[in-house]
């Protein structure tokens, strides 16, 4: 619900899904809430005038571990111009780690996911709900599958 509504008001997000790789380094950057998930958690931590909007907010085992987060950019030379600060961050946490990233354009509302050290950019809401029913729920069957399409992500 929170991503939707990010897109379709053009609020800038980047919300950061924790895998196996551990991201205290990064989570140590902003400020630890380990809070439960809630679009109107997320839709405050966003909120142009938060404190916490400008940085990543990290999901850590099913709960807003921590945002205002900085993450590193990506040093992809091959990236596109277009892609701004949050979109270079989004990537860039996947470089280093086996996270994956929602990006929400600010401009735009184009929703985008990270995973790899990819993007994959124009993404629909039910990619969305499919992908983070996957990550946070992966014995629900979707789990398999987001598996391998972040495999080939990394591939090209």
């Amino acid at each position: 619900k929170a991503v939707s509504f990010f897109s379709e008001s053009r609020t800038g997000a980047l919300i950061v899904v924790e895998q196996q790789v551990s991201l205290n380094d990064i989570a140590e950057t902003g400020t630890i809430l380990d809070s439960l998930i809630s679009a109107p958690i997320l839709e405050n931590i966003f909120y142009e005038g938060s404190p916490l909007h400008d940085g990543a907010a990290v999901i850590r085992s099913g709960r807003i571990y921590a945002a205002g987060c900085v993450l590193p950019l990506t040093k992809d030379p091959e990236l596109s111009p277009d892609l701004g600060t949050r979109h270079r961050a989004g990537i860039g946490i996947t470089e280093t780690s086996d996270a994956v990233t929602f990006i929400v354009s600010e401009e735009s509302g184009i929703i985008s996911i990270a995973a790899s050290g990819k993007i994959d950019r124009f993404i629909d809401i039910k990619t969305v709900e499919e992908t983070l029913k996957g990550l946070l729920m992966p014995e629900e069957g979707t789990g398999k599958k987001l598996k391998e399409k972040i495999k080939r992500m990394g591939r090209g």
